[in-house]
């Protein structure tokens, strides 16, 4: 009994009792319920398959309580082993996004060595910026703008080392060291009076505005351009769209969603709804001011070289990523060998650290195509799909909109965009369909799982890395908080989304 107990201790850490309990809930209820059904002649592949999913984001929901890679992990080796998915169309579904893989390994690691100059450069706008309204809207624009031309990760990544960055300038002075230390622990606890508590949790909410704000609007922009979402390359490939013809297929619901994002952006933070609207303290500033005289008035001349350094390779990596001169992983490769060759930073342990953060997200993101698999295999898509394409013609391209939306919020939008374009695209081929309405249902794939969306964080991988990433736990955004946050964006573009599709189409 006392190895058990023993066993039992160490299975998933310090996670609560009950979340422990769950999850091995879980794993024994999956082969029962498979065998039960299976044997009774129900349909157990597809009802466990479905189960199997919920309980993949049930692991996501708690993210701050265990990290998902390891309960998530667990329930797709349960998958594997019940043969509700098969390693070799995992590798599939991996290969499928090694796109993806390759941007989060290289280009947050470059991103890495780049904080000096997001740091200054942030810093400056938070000071210069007074307004909240004003900074919440632009982290909003620039985070769309840049989305529509980079990539939305990429971006994200970006937001990510600033907020990081923001409160490790916090941490420090709070902790009275010198801003020198900006690599050192940020989750030790600091001993702060109850004013210091509060103006802390004041800080935490005025980040994740921002931070909310920013990643809201790289699915704004992400949306209108053939580089700013995996899916709308592949989306544009099927459909024989070049850059302008996507772009300008896309704009009669793109524009009025993007308008309508940043209204609702300055809507959120007047009305503080939300929990938007949060100010940052007076005194919290006054730390900002401090760091920015600390910045000018140690200004050496190999720091003003790196700095210089990193904003030449900042203006490479911008127009790399616009004219698409190679995947976004390999040019995140090059940003890494760029920093690292012209700084000086030349030994392993030195080059580690920027890919601490990626790694673990990366680990997650192929578990969770592990569960996409799954949905692959046993066809869990399937009666909606069937569903839409059984409606009148006249009413498929809102459907589609709506039903990519929903099962994107709950799974992988390159997935359902690649099983819904690939019919729509057979449909065509077999005459059931005109040109026109490809267009016109292309149009509604691609916003579809674009936009409603953004409900939840598997929705979109910017979300699910910004809900994994060391920034959320700083700042206490977790799964529900994010969802919570997100709604009225959720809601809105939704609704906006979908009126345009129905007027237009």
């Amino acid at each position: 009994m006392a190895i058990i107990s023993n066993f039992y201790s160490l299975f998933l850490g310090s996670s609560p009792d009950w979340y422990k309990k769950t999850i091995i809930g879980f794993l024994i209820l999956n082969p029962l319920l498979l065998f039960l059904l299976n044997s009774s002649g129900a349909a157990g592949n597809f009802i466990v398959g479905w189960i199997l999913l919920l309980e993949f984001i049930f692991t996501l929901a708690l993210a701050l309580k265990c990290y998902p890679l390891q309960p998530g992990g667990l329930l797709a080796i349960e998958a594997i082993i019940l043969g509700l998915t098969k390693p070799d169309s995992i590798y599939y579904e991996v290969e499928h996004n090694l796109q993806v893989i390759l941007l989060l390994v290289f280009m947050v690691a470059g991103i890495y060595f780049m904080k000096n100059l997001m740091l200054v450069t942030f810093t400056k706008l938070l000071l210069k910026v007074h307004s909240k309204t004003k900074l919440s809207l632009l982290f909003c624009f620039v985070a769309a703008f840049l989305s529509a031309f980079l990539d939305a990760l990429t971006v994200t990544a970006v937001l990510i080392a600033v907020i990081i960055g923001f409160y490790r300038v916090f941490h420090l002075a709070m902790s009275n060291l010198d801003f020198n230390n900006l690599d050192h622990d940020v989750t030790n606890d600091v001993s702060l009076s109850s004013k210091g508590v509060e103006e802390l949790e004041n800080f935490k909410s005025f980040l994740r505005d921002l931070v909310m704000h920013g990643v809201v609007g790289t699915a704004l922009g992400g949306v209108c351009t053939i580089v700013g979402e995996p899916q709308n390359l592949l989306i544009a490939h099927v459909a024989g769209w070049e850059f302008m013809d996507f772009l300008i297929q896309m704009a009669p619901v793109t524009v009025p969603v993007f308008i309508t994002g940043l209204v609702l952006c300055v809507l959120l933070e007047k009305l503080k709804l939300f929990t938007y609207g949060t100010h940052l303290p007076t005194e919290i500033k006054e730390i900002f001011l401090r760091y920015d005289e600390f910045e000018q008035s140690n200004q050496t001349p190999e720091y003003r070289a790196r700095l210089t350094i990193e904003i030449i390779v900042g203006i490479l990596l911008v127009l790399a990523l616009a004219f698409h001169v190679a995947e976004v992983g390999i040019i995140g490769l090059g940003v890494i060998v760029l920093l690292t060759a012209f700084k000086g930073i030349t030994d392993e342990h030195d080059i580690g650290p920027a890919f601490k953060e990626a790694l673990p997200f990366t680990a997650l993101l192929v578990v969770f195509f592990a569960i996409v698999s799954v949905i692959h295999e046993q066809d869990l898509f399937i009666p909606v799909i069937n569903f839409v394409f059984s409606q009148p013609i006249d009413n498929q391209a809102p459907l589609f909109y709506l039903a990519n939306g929903m099962l994107s919020a709950i799974s992988d939008n390159v997935f359902v965009a690649t099983v819904y374009i690939s019919e729509i695209k057979d449909a065509l081929d077999n005459g059931i369909i005109t040109r026109e309405h490809f267009d016109h249902l292309a149009v509604a794939v691609n916003t579809g799982t674009n936009i409603p969306s953004i409900a939840t964080p598997n929705g979109q991988a910017a979300f699910l890395f910004l809900l994994t990433s060391a920034a959320a736990p700083l700042i206490n955004l977790s799964y529900m908080r994010m969802v919570y946050m997100a709604l009225p964006y959720t809601v809105v573009l939704t609704v906006v989304g979908l009126a345009a599709i129905t007027i237009m189409f």
